[in-house]
């Protein structure tokens, strides 16, 4: 790996420029809010302010012979993701050598709570996961046509510190009965980190990943976990047809879709080792100087 261009520098984003500063490699970061930019560059970082929904924003853009781990998020609406055509645009002819783009599980649509490899047809059933695949099939695209090599990592829910669901939990909000109850799957904040990098370094150009610790769970399971580790209440438990009364559509869409992700691709691929194989093993890491989340 060469020099590294993080676009899109949050919770993620921190831990893969960490773990790349200890290969001793040169990274930048790009971020659209001045007070993420100042604490990065307090970091030693190379910070590029920017806003991908301003065309135009991306003039000089330092993408030319580097690694790029994107991780920026689509926009909230649409079934398109305008925000990474215009990055792949500002790129032009300043080809990076290689490009890990974080996507999502939700590309597969509902699998019925079948396990499913990266060969599973993708068929999102919601706006987020048509947002998704709209990035992955343009940016596939045009690494075929460039010539720079694309890496895709298929993302379910991401947990750590500070990324659990205690202020839910705190509301007393429900989750639907565990017999009625989703397939979700998981990956501590930590071990995505690692892929991302391992992909980076071991990644078949053009190939898809699923990341996760692979053992999924159900949301209820994974809440009431939660909640014993934290001393909280367990949340109430409902109907599915009363979940659908309650619950907040964003939540409802990742009800909606029940499956379980087959890692051994990324594990055999990639030679990653994750540090937390499962929720016994990563939710009481979380718990230590966790806020709500």
């Amino acid at each position: 790996m060469g020099p590294v261009l993080i676009v899109g520098c949050g919770d993620i984003g921190t831990r893969v420029a960490a773990l790349c500063r200890d290969r001793g490699l040169d990274v930048a970061a790009l971020v659209r809010r001045s007070e993420r930019a100042r604490s990065l560059a307090g970091r030693g970082l190379t910070v590029i302010s920017a806003d991908l929904d301003q065309p135009g924003a991306l003039e000089s853009l330092p993408t030319a012979g580097r690694t790029v781990f994107y991780l920026v998020p689509p926009p909230g609406e649409g079934d398109r993701d305008p925000r990474l055509a215009r990055f792949l645009e500002a790129a032009g002819s300043r080809l990076p050598e290689r490009v890990v783009y974080v996507s999502t599980s939700a590309v597969y649509g509902d699998a019925g709570g079948a396990w499913i490899d990266e060969d599973a047809p993708l068929k999102p059933a919601t706006a987020r996961g048509r947002r998704r695949l709209d990035a992955e099939t343009r940016l596939l695209a045009w690494g075929a046509r460039t010539g720079v090599a694309v890496v895709i990592l298929r993302v379910p829910g991401i947990y750590g510190p500070g990324r659990l669901p205690l202020k839910r939990l705190e509301q007393g909000l429900p989750v639907v009965r565990a017999e009625q109850s989703a397939y979700t799957n998981r990956i501590h904040a930590d071990d995505l980190a690692a892929v991302c990098v391992e992909a980076a370094a071991r990644g078949r150009p053009g190939a898809a990943y699923n990341v996760s610790d692979g053992h999924p769970t159900t949301m209820a399971d994974y809440f009431n976990r939660v909640a014993d580790l934290a001393g909280l209440p367990r949340p109430p438990a409902v109907s599915m047809a009363e979940a659908r009364r309650v619950l907040s559509s964003g939540m409802l869409s990742f009800l909606s879709e029940s499956k379980r992700l087959d890692n051994r691709r990324m594990l055999e691929e990639l030679g990653v080792r994750l540090r937390y194989p499962d929720l016994a093993a990563g939710l009481p890491s979380c718990l230590e100087g966790s806020a709500s989340g």
